[in-house]
């Protein structure tokens, strides 16, 4: 069994692809090739951190792609995600929406994981930083304390920085990047 993550596959969202200048298209290709990616890496008895902004568009096509999907998947819901704890009582009220099309569990904000033997805190957003010129959802960030960070929300803008790592699909080949290569980057670091 291997653990992977990834963040930021925005399934059947047209404009990521000229946004973060992905090879596809159009979404219908896009999403074909995630899947395609996500099963090759991936093995049925995998698990699979997803750190947010799983599924845009229509959410009632792409929501179910989901299921599609190998490995045991748990959602650290982002600020695209209908269930992200930014939205309230409205967001929780689509966690079992998401359990449904084929996550086995939903995080709605935050949480603390251990990779290779190295706690870390795991979120859709990073401590600093932004996929646009500022900081948005400031509210809603972990609180800088020192420790690795896992997230998403940035897209290409970087793979690592200070002890931040981004797992989001632009800058891991559109794929979930494994716990090993991701044990090895921070263990190098310190």
């Amino acid at each position: 069994m291997t653990t992977w993550f990834t963040a930021d596959l925005h399934f059947g969202h047209t404009n990521i692809i000229k946004y973060c200048d992905r090879p596809y298209t159009d979404a219908v290709e896009m999403n074909a090739a995630l899947v395609d990616s996500w099963n090759k890496a991936v093995g049925t008895n995998d698990d699979v951190w997803v750190l947010g902004d799983f599924a845009l568009g229509t959410i009632a096509d792409t929501l179910p792609l989901a299921a599609q999907l190998n490995g045991t998947k748990t959602l650290v819901a982002g600020n695209h995600d209908r269930c992200w704890i930014g939205y309230g009582d409205k967001g929780a009220d689509w966690v079992a929406r998401y359990l449904d099309a084929g996550f086995d569990g939903v995080i709605r904000d935050a949480t603390t994981i251990d990779v290779g033997g190295i706690e870390v805190s795991a979120c859709h957003f990073p401590y600093r930083g932004d996929s646009h010129d500022e900081d948005r959802f400031v509210d809603h960030r972990p609180v800088d304390d020192g420790q690795w960070l896992l997230h998403g929300h940035v897209h290409h803008q970087w793979t690592h920085q200070n002890r931040m790592i981004n797992v989001g699909v632009d800058v891991w080949d559109q794929q979930p990047v494994s716990e090993a290569t991701l044990a090895d980057i921070m263990k190098q670091a310190n």
